[in-house]
């Protein structure tokens, strides 16, 4: 590589060795060099290995130690209890999204939290049903359980009733979830969440509220609709109702809508005076509470034929294993499960950790939920994750640790234990009301559309294929849709990077897009060339491509149009009919007319992309100038060329071989080349891969752009000054593309300063 002046100097390379390593430091220091030495280090045991193990794997011992009863035990409390009257009407109601009775829903809201509370490491999240996850466990249970519209109902999986099948695909499904999370904590994969990107998550999420919403409207409309799954169910839902939307139960019809009305403006309170309501007004307890009170008073069961919660099992079932036979048709669905799962809730306890400063654990978390998952479904509940809702009412009403979860779960289960028989009147239109107004928030996700358009139309892009593939799909496979889709952007970006042309911008040594700059500052003959993107085999092609027409040329034609015309000097110099006067050179036989009509085997092509050889020739060749007896060649006005490397992160095989025929096509038409900003990694790289030769060599490597110019400047002037002989210095004529600006480095400075004095005759 090369400094400002030009001087060339080898990439600094490290001193040591591993004999000098083995020297300096004792065998015991070294044991991690070979393989036993590995092994018998993360083998081994010590004290503190065992408690670092031990924290690592129950985070709660962590912060219990340094729990303040004082000063976060009542507001963990009051967060509890607030927390817990949303997670039971919440269990209630993301019920009817799993498929399963609204009973089961609360399991859901239960297990998950005591699990967590010990396996988590974040303080602030609430665990349980989430509405996503609940309505991929309930289209996994449509597509597994024909229900035949509520009657003559025939299982497919032994002697069961339709309730019984459906709770055990739903919490199957749930323990298979819980076993890929767990696996994925254990290999140390949570990283994969990296491939769900923001944009990919929102458009996701809202197409799971609008087929929420959809599956919820049967409910409201108190009609009887068969479950569908698969592609394009929610097509063939929307079309069942219609159907029968003349058979609209009014009761039900006029119940949702006084809730939503009731239910919407309050929410709407809650989140615009969050700041100075000390607990959120609990609207949802309440008007449940009021709906059960009027349906049992006035008996709408009966007298009107509303659809009712029904009877609530009381207490718990002992635990039961997952149906083999489930868990092998449902294999795609609980990867599906697991990984949006964790997707959400570790987006949610990132969140939460960045406010109040602690670190969370991503393989931790996936062996927190996947725990969770299998211990919820060996009790019937079905998946759980992280609710949005829960986690900001539990954070908001003062929650400082996963105490406020306990908390709610001991509501839970009161609720389980004692009073559930209390919501057994309870119309399941109020629940499919309060599910429509919680999902505001997932479809305000329809007015990042626009701003996506306006920032980055990839992701917009992303947005909107994950959305429509989601919805007219469903959701597991429109999630892999749209991953498939997201990463297939991110080769197309790779394969086609915007690569631009660089200008000096203000007289300073700064080099940006030329096209974005009005004060721009443009070398005579010299192309500053930048790619923004890592160059492998799949861009290599596209590369050269734009370097070419970016130069504006092709050096290949121009190469084989020189190599054509001297073969036919020496053609015409041979027969004699091409001479040196002192007029110049003439042709003595004829008037020679260039023509590209001469016919060329393979052999011969491959001569005309050899280097220009003229040492032989008794005549000197300038190809900026005529040829004798009209030869025709492309006149090429750049003289350099600088590469900007700055952004370019790994080369593979075809690249380099590309990269080193495209500088070579450069430089054999007379054109200098540079390479700036280059990671060492890469040089040594470059090297081991034998790169360099007589025509490449280190020599065209510089630090920065400026680095670069200054030389190619340089070299300028000292050719202007041979061919002019010993030209005095131009006067007017001296510029600088650097101003004069105060540094604290004067190291830096006197260099500049230096090269200031060298610098004659430059043109811009």
């Amino acid at each position: 590589m090369a400094d400002r002046q030009g001087n060339q100097y080898q990439v600094a390379r490290p001193i040591y060795s591993v004999n000098a390593f083995n020297e300096d430091y004792p065998k015991m220091e070294r044991d991690h060099l070979t393989i036993c030495g590995h092994l018998k280090r993360y083998f081994s045991c010590s004290r503190q290995k065992a408690k670092h193990v031990a924290l690592t794997l129950f985070p709660v011992f962590s912060w219990m130690r340094g729990y303040r009863v004082k000063e976060w035990l009542l507001s963990d409390i009051v967060s509890g209890l607030s927390t817990g009257l949303v997670a039971v009407l919440q269990g209630l109601a993301y019920a009817l999204l799993a498929g399963v009775s609204p009973g089961y829903g609360l399991y859901a809201a239960f297990f998950p939290v005591l699990i967590y509370f010990v396996f988590g490491t974040s303080r602030h999240v609430s665990a349980g049903p989430f509405p996503v996850l609940s309505l991929m466990v309930g289209s996994t249970v449509n597509r597994l359980v024909k229900a035949n519209n509520g009657t003559d109902h025939v299982s497919s999986f032994g002697n069961m009733t339709l309730e019984e099948e459906q709770i055990m695909v739903a919490a199957s499904v749930t323990v298979l979830a819980g076993i890929v999370q767990v696996v994925m904590g254990v290999l140390q994969i949570g990283f994969i969440v990296v491939y769900l990107s923001d944009a990919l998550i929102s458009g996701f999420t809202t197409a799971a509220a609008i087929l929420v919403l959809v599956s919820q409207l049967k409910y409201v409309f108190g009609l009887t609709v068969r479950g569908y799954s698969g592609v394009l169910a929610v097509i063939y839902t929307l079309q069942h109702i219609f159907d029968q939307i003349t058979n609209t139960n009014i009761p039900d019809l006029l119940t949702a809508i006084i809730v939503m009305i009731i239910v919407f403006p309050v929410k709407e309170i809650n989140a615009r005076f969050k700041a100075k309501l000390r607990v959120p007004i609990p609207i949802e307890f309440i008007v449940t509470i009021i709906a059960t009170g009027l349906s049992y008073a006035f008996d709408f069961e009966k007298k009107y034929g509303v659809d009712v919660v029904g009877p609530i099992i009381k207490g718990y079932h002992p635990p039961t294993a997952a149906n083999t036979k489930v868990l092998a048709e449902t294999v795609g669905d609980g990867i599906s499960i697991g990984i949006v799962g964790f997707a959400v809730a570790f987006s949610v306890a990132k969140v939460y950790s960045i406010k109040h400063g602690y670190v969370i654990d991503g393989n931790q978390e996936l062996i927190a939920f996947g725990l969770a998952n299998i211990f919820t479904g060996s009790f019937k509940g079905f998946a759980a994750g992280t609710s949005l809702s829960r986690s900001a009412v539990q954070e908001s009403t003062g929650g400082k640790t996963q105490v406020a979860s306990l908390i709610s779960a001991s509501l839970v289960m009161i609720v389980i234990l004692a009073l559930g028989f209390l919501l057994q009147p309870l119309q399941k239109s109020v629940l499919a009301a309060i599910i429509i107004v919680n999902l505001k928030g997932m479809l305000m996700h329809f007015n990042e559309i626009p701003v996506l358009w306006r920032k980055d139309k990839y992701d917009c892009l992303v947005w909107v294929a994950t959305f429509i593939a989601s919805v007219l799909l469903d959701l597991d496979i429109g999630l892999a849709a749209g991953v498939g889709f997201e990463l297939a952007t991110v080769i197309f970006r790779a394969q086609f990077p915007l690569c631009t042309l660089e200008a000096n911008v203000g007289g300073h040594d700064i080099y940006r897009n030329r096209k974005d700059y009005r004060e721009i500052y443009e070398m005579e003959g010299l192309k500053i060339f930048r790619c923004p993107s890592p160059i492998f085999f799949a861009n290599i092609d596209f590369f050269r491509s734009k370097l070419r027409s970016s130069v504006g040329f092709d050096p290949v034609r121009i190469l084989r149009k020189r190599n054509k015309a001297l073969r036919k000097i020496r053609k015409l110099l041979k027969k004699g009919e091409l001479r040196m006067t002192p007029e110049g050179i003439i042709n003595t036989s004829y008037e020679y007319q260039d023509t590209d009509d001469e016919e060329l085997d393979n052999n011969q092509v491959e001569e005309l992309d050899l280097p220009t050889y003229t040492a032989d020739l008794p005549i000197t060749i300038d190809w900026k100038k005529d040829l004798p007896v009209n030869i025709f060649v492309p006149k090429i006005d750049v003289h350099s060329v600088i590469i900007d490397f700055g952004a370019v992160s790994f080369l593979d095989l075809s690249a380099m071989k590309g990269i080193k025929a495209a500088l070579k096509e450069f430089i054999r038409v007379e054109v200098d080349m540079y390479i700036v900003g280059i990671d060492s990694h890469l040089i040594e790289k470059l090297e081991r891969c034998d790169f360099f030769d007589s025509e490449i060599t280190t020599s065209i490597f510089f630090l920065t752009v400026h680095d670069a110019v200054l030389h190619v400047q340089m070299k300028r002037s000292m050719l202007s000054s041979t061919k002019c002989g010993s030209c005095p210095e131009k006067e007017g004529n001296v510029q600088s593309i650097e101003h004069e600006h105060n540094s604290d480095n004067s190291d830096n400075w006197s260099l500049r300063q230096r090269t200031h004095s060298v610098l004659v005759g430059t043109t811009f």
